[in-house]
């Protein structure tokens, strides 16, 4: 069967050269014998990948010995819980910016540990948008301002870092590893790997190691940043493919040109796309304000839910599946992270004019 153009939102399309690695590799992992799947996690072969993927994501990312990356699991919906546990002490308030489903998650995970302060809320706005740095209502010495980089949902991508005295918390679930940004600026950064940089069952984690001292001693060990900065992210079994299949995507970023190269391929890809809808004369009607459209995810509808689905069963029937917009949203949305294809994007606009030519 030939590949699809797969525009799923997550886990999400990888890039086709690191399948083939691993698929090479996946029975005798370089004359080991056995596969990367089955060695010890304490063993020198699969040593030297975790040391490399950790060592690639630092310097991808720009990060210096102030920072230790980690690799967990639960994905952003357990840091959603462990970052207030960790770094939200007593008598403290956690800022957090309010801009769409996730962003609403990670708030609701939070109040059940300790005092939040919604330091902006734009979830309902319509089109959605990020908060802008004037509507931001900070508390004075807060523990954290957490916010959601981009989300995939609203269609909504930050485009620029809020201004805080506190630590800077950022899920970047969807979108790192996609452009230059200064990731030094954050205290704390956690992605689910299944978006930009592997397959489910990892999560990054990159912390400023004053920040990793706040772990206190009465949660458990193995929910504490503190454990896993120690051991390396060894205290337990990680998941070692799925870490693997991390170093192979770190490599391939490094072969594309870097951050900068994928974050001009990306612009180029989603600018495609919005032209496309916006010189649909309204027959496309994208979700999200222009300025904070996200280049990851583009979101729109047509003039009706009938329509929509008529729209997603064509493109599933011409090799373009994943269309479908999030249930609690509706709609079409396009996921074209990293990895995808500029001929996916071209193949879907292809589409689109011809869909509203026969419907329009």
């Amino acid at each position: 069967m030939a590949r699809i153009f797969n525009f799923s939102a997550g886990p999400a399309i990888l890039p086709e050269d690191v399948l083939r690695e691993a698929q090479e590799e996946l029975v005798d992992y370089k004359g080991a014998g056995m596969s990367i799947m089955e060695m010890s996690h304490r063993g020198k072969e699969y040593e030297a990948v975790h040391n490399e993927a950790i060592a690639n994501l630092k310097r991808l990312m720009g990060l210096g010995d102030d920072h230790a990356v980690i690799f967990q699991t639960g994905g952003a919906s357990a840091q959603f819980a462990l970052v207030p546990m960790n770094l939200l002490g007593p008598g403290q308030t956690a800022d957090y910016i309010n801009a769409g489903s996730w962003g609403a998650k990670a708030v609701k995970e939070a109040k059940i540990i300790g005092a939040v302060n919604i330091a902006a809320d734009t979830r309902k706005a319509a089109p959605a948008r990020m908060p802008r740095q004037d509507e931001l209502k900070l508390t004075p010495n807060a523990a954290y301002l957490h916010l959601t980089t981009n989300e995939t949902i609203e269609g909504t991508q930050l485009k620029s870092l809020p201004q805080t005295d506190a630590p800077l918390v950022g899920d970047m679930s969807s979108d790192i590893l996609s452009r230059p940004i200064d990731f030094s600026k954050f205290g704390l950064i956690y992605a689910g790997a299944q978006k930009n940089i592997g397959p489910a069952g990892v999560t990054l984690v990159a912390i400023r190691k004053d920040l990793v001292e706040r772990s206190p001693e009465t949660i458990p060990a193995i929910f504490r940043y503190k454990t896993h900065v120690a051991e390396n992210s060894l205290y337990n079994t990680p998941p070692c493919f799925a870490i693997y299949l991390v170093l192979l995507v770190t490599r391939w970023i490094d072969a594309q040109g870097g951050l900068a190269a994928l974050a001009q391929r990306n612009a180029e890809k989603a600018a495609l796309l919005y032209a496309t809808i916006d010189n649909s004369g309204g027959y496309y009607r994208g979700t999200a304000a222009v300025e904070d459209r996200s280049d990851m995810n583009v979101t729109f509808r047509l003039p009706s839910e009938e329509l929509e689905e008529a729209f997603v069963k064509e493109a599933a029937k011409h090799g373009m599946k994943g269309l479908k917009g999030h249930r609690s949203v509706g709609g079409i949305r396009a996921s074209i992270y990293n990895a995808f294809p500029r001929a996916g994007v071209e193949a879907l606009v292809s589409f689109m004019r011809d869909f509203q030519a026969r419907n329009g």
